[in-house]
């Protein structure tokens, strides 16, 4: 069975068919992240306006790559949420005209769920029962995967997620949007132990808050900035490999406690991680090293399908479709549905 998936949900325009869940037989993502670095992060109109733009050739491509006609796809997938609601608009007024015009099921997908199922495009072997960790710019959460389609939240951010909060502390650094991949390599050369940072508690211990720790970095930053100005000194005297590195330690230990509790009291042995924080390296190091050490299996997208991406969506579509889920014409965005 050929899904056609569509993903609008942030910055990247992508489109993928994807064959029973688990083959990607065409994966196409246009970018926007040139144009949003010039703002410090993705400014949402703009997104749709680039959306709307280039959506068509980016399904043609799609279609092309995988040697198929729209006639050979047997369902179209969109996300329908979470996201920016005019990107997400994008999308799926898209996937109803062309659901509608090939006379094809409409499948609508949750972003998260379809996260997790990046993980069975590379892993054949992976089958719900597990846990998964979802950690990118937007969310940060730990949920059992009780099904294809039945999740559990477990413990979520309460205000930043992981992702928001390496973007936002790389920029208050001097380093260009997004900041995690920059972060991660400034962390590489960096001494984690220099700068001691707040380990931030909450109500439910599974639930995540980063607000408290990136205020602290940016506070940290802010006032070595101040002191050189006192002095009369350009260069502020702060090591921001350090302070990378302290904070990228922080918060990898943040989720990994977590998630190893997570699964102490679930009786979980079977891990995944997913989003596109997951393509961090300190947190694939040392979730690896953790979860080892108590006898859990770890599966981890490769780079590729870490960020947004469209056959990640078409993944979920498929056990959406055997679920039975399906959407009519009347299907609407939603910038902050639930799982």
């Amino acid at each position: 069975m050929r899904i056609l998936g569509i993903e609008t949900s942030c910055d990247e325009t992508a489109c993928a068919v994807v064959e029973d869940g688990r083959e990607i037989l065409s994966s196409v993502v246009a970018s926007q992240v040139d144009e949003h670095r010039l703002y410090g992060g993705v400014v949402p109109e703009i997104a749709s306006r680039r959306h709307s733009e280039c959506i068509v050739q980016v399904c043609e491509e799609a279609l092309e790559k995988s040697g198929c006609n729209l006639s050979d796809i047997d369902a179209v997938a969109v996300t329908t949420s979470p996201g920016l609601i005019g990107a997400l608009l994008v999308g799926v007024n898209f996937a109803k005209g062309l659901a509608l015009a090939a006379d094809k099921p409409l499948i609508p997908v949750h972003h998260i769920k379809g996260h997790a199922a990046a993980n069975y495009l590379a892993f054949p072997e992976l089958e719900p029962s597990y846990l998964c960790l979802a950690v990118s710019g937007g969310h940060s959460q730990i949920m059992e995967v009780k099904s294809y389609t039945d999740f559990a939240v477990l413990g979520r951010t309460l205000d930043d997620a992981a992702g928001e909060a390496f973007d936002k502390v790389a920029r208050a650094l001097g380093f260009p949007y997004p900041g995690g991949i920059y972060i991660d390599k400034a962390a590489r050369d960096g001494d984690k132990s220099k700068y001691k940072l707040p380990y931030p508690k909450t109500p439910n211990e599974l639930d995540f808050s980063f607000s408290g720790l990136k205020t602290a970095v940016i506070n940290i930053i802010h006032n070595a900035e101040q002191r050189a100005v006192g002095r009369g000194v350009f260069d502020a005297p702060l090591d921001k490999n350090a302070l990378a590195a302290s904070f990228q330690h922080t918060v990898c230990d943040i989720l990994c406690t977590k998630l190893q509790r997570a699964a102490e009291l679930t009786g979980h042995k079977t891990i995944a991680l997913t989003g596109g924080v997951a393509a961090n390296s300190g947190l694939r190091d040392m979730l690896n090293c953790q979860l080892s050490t108590v006898n859990c299996q770890l599966f981890v997208p490769p780079l590729s399908l870490c960020g947004d991406n469209a056959a990640m969506i078409a993944a979920q579509g498929y056990y959406e479709f055997l679920a039975g889920n399906r959407a009519g014409m009347d299907l609407n965005a939603s910038a902050s549905r639930g799982l």
